[in-house]
């Protein structure tokens, strides 16, 4: 039975190839629409929103993270052929992880991928298996982002949350245009200006200790059309949380209301219809946009759990799987003591593209734009 571990995507399929310490990184995107015009420099400045290195907040490693068109495009338009984009890797750390290639780091993928692959795989920043191949994720979205802009479809995210500061705020999909002015004002990548500086303040005070911290995400989906989507297993919440779990350190998702909604009595939790303006639409979203499986027309709205940054810099105990003993370590590699806010473009990335799918799928979109 053949099993397509690194593809995803019916008609607008993506293929994601490279490691984190190896020559380049990059994707492969089949099913584009033909004749779109091409925005590189919106694609470059999406990738440049997840680089390492932005501020004092995230990793030391320093990237370029050019993208490169290889194939696909011809007068600057999508041919309808595959896409193939990449991004060459410039700062390239080998040392330190042969120094501890023998020891199982705490919540690393070491030991699954070992006894998965026997020992062939890459180990060198985890290889295949790190958050830096989601740039390639965030490239795909950018393409995405660009032909559902064309249906006035947007897709927004924000950190909610960084340890125990939450931004407890409910933001209308209304005001997204404000929101971006606001979060690209923020280190942390959230809405709130003091909720950001405190966000700021931990994250610094965590990175000092040598430790990490997690966070959420909350992503909102405006315009999108209702009646997409469907049972049983082809649910849109379905498909954007498999999209989702793809990139690392994403611990949980939640949709509307989500885990609240245990806690809830149904007069409370159900979203009553109405007609404004001779539309279809409920007075509040619990469900998030999606009932059934199938859009509602409402904002689709869902947050995650972003776990904090397995890679910390403070003695742990662990395994030597070499000389099979019992041992502690102290892991001095670079790290983000905050993963959070560079997962933001990711998590907008992977939703735009499972979106676009749904939308190629049912024919809402063309697969040839003749303008």
């Amino acid at each position: 039975m053949e099993i397509l571990d690194n593809s995803f995507g019916t008609i607008f399929k993506i293929t994601s190839f490279g490691e984190s310490h190896g020559d380049l990184i990059g994707i492969i995107l089949d099913g584009v629409p033909a004749g779109l015009e091409f925005d590189l420099e919106f694609i470059q400045s999406e990738i440049d929103r997840r680089k390492p290195n932005q501020s004092h907040l995230t990793t030391p490693r320093f990237e370029e993270d050019k993208v490169k068109v290889l194939s696909g495009l011809f007068k600057n338009r999508t041919t309808g052929a595959p896409i193939c984009l990449i991004i060459e890797n410039q700062d390239i750390e080998l040392s330190i992880y042969e120094k501890y290639r023998n020891f199982l780091r705490p919540s690393h993928v070491d030991y699954s991928a070992l006894k998965k692959y026997a020992g062939f795989s890459d180990f060198r920043g985890s290889g295949r298996f790190s958050g830096r191949i989601t740039a390639g994720f965030v490239i795909a979205g950018a393409v995405a982002k660009q032909i559902l802009k064309r249906y006035n479809i947007r897709v927004f995210a924000y950190t909610k949350s960084i340890g125990n500061i939450v931004d407890e705020t409910r933001y209308s999909s209304d005001e997204i245009k404000k929101l971006y002015d606001l979060r690209h004002n923020s280190l942390v990548g959230a809405i709130d200006h003091a909720k950001s500086k405190s966000m700021e303040f931990l994250i610094e005070t965590v990175k000092n200790q040598k430790d990490s911290i997690g966070g959420t995400i909350k992503c909102i989906v405006d315009n999108f059309p209702a009646g997409k989507g469907g049972p049983i297993f082809n649910r849109i919440d379905s498909n954007i949380s498999k999209a989702i779990f793809a990139i690392p350190s994403i611990k949980a998702i939640e949709f509307g209301a989500g885990f609240k909604s245990a806690k809830m009595r149904g007069s409370e939790h159900n979203d009553p219809w109405i007609l404004k303006n001779g539309k279809v639409q409920t007075t509040k979203n619990d469900a998030g946009g999606i009932i059934g499986g199938i859009s509602t027309g409402m904002p689709i709205e869902f947050t995650v759990a972003v776990k904090p940054t397995a890679s910390i810099g403070i003695p742990q105990k662990t395994v030597n799987i070499k000389t099979m003993e019992n041992v502690e370590f102290e892991f001095s590699g670079r790290h983000d003591p905050c993963i959070v806010p560079r997962v933001i473009p990711v998590i907008e990335a992977m939703t735009a593209i499972v979106l676009l799918d749904c939308l190629l799928i049912e024919g809402h979109i063309p697969r040839v734009f003749n303008s």
